[in-house]
């Protein structure tokens, strides 16, 4: 158990002994000019996991899906996604200001989007219309309760997106979870997808850093579009070897992440006033609801704190992640701690 059980998010995870090392060791360049090894070593080694050709070190995945859109849709075009999608809700209108495109969302189960219903969004080519340039998807599903979006459906929306000559992208930030939960290799969930962007500094434990993956020409592209918005770094290599480690060593022990969320999901699902859904908890998030009670959260905020433990709330639903720096002590302090707070 360690001193703080802090649930709010898998973004607070430290760096690893192993990469505090790594950074050490890292040789050095300076990125913008093209002369820093261990990111150009971090880009191949993600952008071949993941079955693309080339890849690109960004400082957030924000910054990664916006590149993407923007490669994708140019001024005025329009964008499909999930009504949940974090491109959509959590990225600060980012779509808006920097690919300057508009959004199409569908209302979705799980994070899935209904292919037949995407298929009737998809705008008729006239003057009147904007163009439909993009489809996304998002896997796992953040405010779904980080759900997988399966194989099938992720296959039957690449099919609409050929059909109708659109670009498709995933907003694969928590896609190393789909993967470990599943056990679908990661170049068979990325396949048919046009570009990816996939987090190390959630569950991975990089302190910072995303990857965007994609064709060359897509990538070139995108690295331009990286300096225009600030984020060329010069000796990132610092953060890059964090990267190697997250991809190389950090990836199959989020089975522990998993494991934990399914017993912290099991003891609230028993305690009085909670709603759980356990069908929703398929990886390292869950949420639930006290109906009714919403008035008492920030109390409750408090009272959890008092007792080490630290939570989010998001509306009327309380959100919980599991992570590397929690373990199955942590989430016996935290039944406890809602225990009291319900009895």
């Amino acid at each position: 158990m360690h001193k703080i059980s802090d649930f709010r998010s898998d973004t607070v995870t430290l760096p690893t002994p192993e990469m505090y090392e790594a950074m050490a060791r890292a040789e050095l360049g300076d990125d913008v000019l093209g002369t820093e090894p261990t990111v150009t070593r971090l880009e191949a080694m993600t952008a071949d996991l993941l079955g693309k050709e080339a890849g690109l070190f960004v400082p957030s995945g924000t910054m990664g899906n916006q590149i993407a859109i923007a490669l994708h849709a140019r001024d005025g075009e329009e964008v499909i996604c999930e009504f949940g999608a974090h491109t959509y809700n959590n990225e600060s209108g980012a779509l808006a200001l920097i690919a300057r495109a508009q959004v199409r969302p569908v209302h979705g189960s799980l994070g899935m989007m209904e292919p037949g219903e995407v298929q009737k969004l998809v705008r008729p080519k006239n003057i009147h219309n904007p163009r439909t340039a993009l489809i996304t998807v998002e896997n796992t599903h953040n405010a779904a309760g980080g759900t997988i979006v399966p194989l099938e459906n992720i296959h039957a929306l690449a099919e609409v997106a050929r059909r109708n000559k659109t670009a498709y992208h995933l907003d694969g930030a928590r896609l190393w979870n789909a993967h470990v939960a599943t056990g679908v290799p990661l170049k068979d969930w990325c396949a048919p997808f046009d570009t990816i962007s996939v987090c190390l500094s959630k569950g991975l434990c990089s302190p910072v850093g995303s990857v965007l993956v994609g064709s060359r020409e897509q990538i070139e592209r995108g690295r331009y579009m990286r300096k225009q918005l600030g984020g060329g770094m010069r000796q990132s290599g610092l953060l890059a070897a964090c990267g190697i480690v997250s991809i190389t060593k950090m990836i199959e022990r989020l089975k522990d992440d998993h494991a934990n969320a399914r017993r912290l999901a099991e003891g609230l699902a028993g305690l009085r006033g909670v709603q759980l859904d356990m069908s929703t908890v398929q990886t390292n998030i869950l949420y639930f609801a006290v109906p009714g009670r919403d008035s008492e959260f920030d109390t409750w905020l408090k009272r959890l704190a008092e007792q080490k433990v630290l939570a989010m709330v998001l509306g009327n639903r309380w959100r919980l992640v599991t992570h590397n720096d929690v373990d199955h002590e942590d989430v016996d302090r935290a039944l406890q701690a809602w225990r009291q707070i319900l009895a």
